[in-house]
């Protein structure tokens, strides 16, 4: 006589699934509650089968927008103190903190 019940299925719990994804179990039960993956509730607990953690993985991928535009030409290259057009480009820098600014100057 055959079994009725199902084969015997294996559940993750949040922090094994966290290990998995290599992120915290807090963002694995948080992306739970607010139902972006899927999961089963079972017992009052969030529980995850591998098809449950590969379509987290599918739901999170970021696939590039268009091949050409990921390459870095010299006119966007990170540092550059011209502007396409030919306009300088202002460097900003960060004021001292108050603290700092008052030990260097005891008089005001």
């Amino acid at each position: 006589m055959s079994s009725s019940l199902p084969a015997q299925a294996a559940f993750y719990r949040p922090a094994e699934v966290a290990r998995l994804l290599h992120c915290s179990e807090w963002w694995v039960k948080e992306q739970a509650r607010r139902r972006r993956i899927p999961f089963t509730w079972i017992g009052g607990r969030y529980l995850f089968t591998a098809e449950h953690v590969a379509e987290i993985v599918q739901r999170f991928e970021v696939r590039p927008v268009d091949p050409v535009s990921t390459v870095v030409t010299a006119a966007r290259a990170p540092g550059r103190s011209v502007m396409e057009d030919g306009e300088p480009t202002v460097r900003l820098t960060a004021r001292l903190p108050r603290r700092v600014r008052a030990a260097s100057n005891p008089a005001a």
